[in-house]
C-alpha cells in the first residue's frame, strides 16, 4: 500500500475503526486515538496535577499506557474519548492516592501534607491574576473537585465514586474551592 492510499485510509477511518484495529495489535490506529485525545488528557492532568507540567507529562503518559492495555475492556457503550477521559482521571487519583500513602509514611498527616503533594512551593506563593494560576495553587482534594466539576462537568455523584469522598465532601471541597479561588484573584488584584 503506498502512503497516498495509507492517508486515503486513515481519513476515511473513524475513531471506532481505530479502536478495533488497535485492539487487534495495530499500533498505527492506536498512535491516531493518541494524536486525537492526547491534548485534552494533558489538560485534564495537567489541572488535576496542579500545573506541575512532568507530573501531568507522567500521568498522560501512563493513562494511555493503560488505555493500550485495557483496551479490551472498552465496550463501545460510550466515546472512545468518555473512556479515556475517566481512565486518565481514575489514574491521577491512583497515583494521588499513592502519594498521600508515602508522605504518610514519611511524617504525620495533616493539613500541610496537602501542600506538599504538589511540590515544595507553598500554594499561596507568587499567585497571579491568572485562572489555571489560582485553580493550580488549591489543595489538591479542593482542586480536584473543582477542576472534575467545573471544567470537566462531572456531578457530585461521580466525583465521589471516582475519589472514594462522600457527595456531601464533594460539595463542600467545591465551595472550598471556588472560595479560595476568588480570595486569590481579588488579593492579585490589590497587589
Amino acid at each position: 500500500m503506498t502512503s497516498w492510499q495509507q492517508d486515503k485510509d486513515d481519513l476515511s477511518a473513524t475513531e471506532a475503526d481505530w479502536v478495533d484495529k488497535a485492539r487487534n495489535g495495530d499500533r498505527h490506529a492506536f498512535e491516531k486515538l493518541y494524536r486525537s485525545h492526547c491534548g485534552r488528557i494533558y489538560a485534564l492532568c495537567w489541572r488535576m496535577c496542579g500545573g506541575d507540567v512532568s507530573l501531568a507529562e507522567d500521568m498522560v503518559q501512563e493513562a494511555f499506557v493503560r488505555a493500550w492495555n485495557k483496551l479490551d475492556l472498552f465496550r463501545g457503550e460510550s466515546k472512545f474519548g468518555t473512556w479515556l477521559h475517566r481512565l486518565a482521571v481514575n489514574v491521577v487519583l491512583s497515583d494521588r492516592r499513592i502519594r498521600v500513602k508515602r508522605v504518610g509514611r514519611e511524617q504525620e498527616l495533616g493539613e500541610a501534607v496537602e501542600r506538599t503533594l504538589v511540590g515544595e512551593r507553598d500554594v499561596f506563593a507568587g499567585l497571579r491574576k491568572d485562572l489555571e494560576a489560582a485553580i493550580s495553587g488549591l489543595p489538591e482534594r479542593a482542586r480536584t473537585v473543582l477542576v472534575l466539576y467545573d471544567i470537566e462537568g462531572y456531578q457530585h455523584q461521580e466525583i465521589a465514586e471516582m475519589t472514594g469522598m462522600a457527595v456531601g465532601s464533594s460539595k463542600a471541597q467545591l465551595h472550598r474551592a471556588r472560595k479560595l479561588v476568588r480570595e486569590i484573584l481579588e488579593d492579585s488584584e490589590s497587589i
